[in-house]
């Protein structure tokens, strides 16, 4: 015979099954609109923590998302995974807006921690440079 739950027991149920819903973490790319002071074509691929076992394991130390979108006309950056933190590849636009962007980053990719990594492709339309700009 099975058992019936009591409306305690269904809701600490259903509250453990939403602890399983938690997004996770995620890679991608995203463009800034400075006058609305927010993120638009964001392109986001969550990554789990048995996707960085399986990266160490095969010896990849970088993961990005392969939808990634990128439009050098505008104000944009990217989010990627390297060995052990996430980096976010940006250009020097976004030095007066760090701590306004941080927060914006943080909440749309769900980034426990991170840091900011100048990368002068993202100063629309150059080549690749990589100094670290600050860390969260």
């Amino acid at each position: 015979m099975m058992k019936q739950m009591n409306d305690i027991e269904r809701n600490a149920v259903v509250a453990d099954m939403k602890s399983f819903d938690a997004p996770m973490p995620s890679v991608g790319s995203f463009s800034f609109d400075p006058t609305k002071k927010s993120l638009f074509n964001v392109r986001k691929m969550e990554i789990t923590p048995k996707m960085i076992e399986d990266a160490r394991a095969k010896g990849i130390e970088v993961i990005e998302s392969p939808a990634q979108y990128v439009d050098r006309s505008v104000l944009g950056g990217k989010v990627r995974w390297n060995t052990d933190k996430f980096e976010i590849y940006v250009g020097h636009w976004v030095e007066p807006i760090l701590d306004e962007l941080t927060e914006l980053v943080e909440k749309e990719f769900f980034l426990p921690y991170f840091e900011f990594v100048y990368d002068k492709h993202w100063d629309l339309g150059h080549g690749w440079s990589g100094d670290i700009l600050g860390s969260r």
